[in-house]
């Protein structure tokens, strides 16, 4: 069983008949180190699940860079305004490692709700997971101090300290690379 298909059994609970249709659908792919997954401005035609790598997810429109999220290992990456509505991104997608991934198409994605006729449930109960977890980071950007939301993304993910730029992690996070240096020599100070 690939990583994905573990992924879509655990999170969505389907038979594996259906597991079996739903994954034939996604083909591997890989990018690598510095290469785009999408580009602002342009259409996301694709969804993919991560099987290895770091993706960055960053917008440029205020004339800095801004990380909004670092996809890793097992978390899907998209533009949804790209792929449910046609629109174009106002984000840029770009790995900062080589990455192997699982990538389905726009028109095989829509295609699914023909051939798994409880699609559409799954695919709700899948948009409803990534709106939590959006509204999670919402809320601790907005009321957790720095030092609370480094912690809370260091015991997150403590693999993202170790092979992504700090730079990026710090504007995710919404500190500047000053401060999350401060906060990482305070961590290493008291032996966390």
């Amino acid at each position: 069983m690939t990583e994905l298909e573990h992924y879509i059994r655990s999170y969505f609970g389907v038979t594996q008949d259906d597991l079996a249709q739903i994954s034939s659908y996604f083909e591997p792919t890989t990018l690598a180190k510095g290469e785009y997954f999408l580009k602002a401005g342009r259409y996301c035609d694709k969804l993919s699940f991560i099987r290895s790598g770091f993706l960055r997810v960053f917008s440029n429109l205020t004339g800095r860079e801004v990380t909004q999220w670092i996809g890793t290992k097992g978390y899907f990456v998209t533009d949804l305004a790209g792929l449910m509505f046609e629109q174009p991104s106002r984000s840029s997608i770009q790995a900062l490692s080589d990455c192997e991934l699982f990538t389905i198409t726009k028109a095989d994605y829509l295609d699914l709700g023909r051939v798994v006729p409880h699609w559409h449930a799954l695919e709700k109960r899948f948009l409803a997971r990534c709106f939590m977890a959006l509204e999670e980071r919402i809320l601790h950007l907005l009321s957790l101090p720095a030092e609370a939301r480094y912690r809370t993304l260091f015991a997150q993910d403590r693999e993202l300290f170790n092979h992504v730029p700090l730079q990026y992690l710090a504007s995710m996070m919404g500190m500047t690379p000053e401060t999350l240096s401060r906060l990482r020599k305070k961590s290493l100070d008291y032996g966390e």
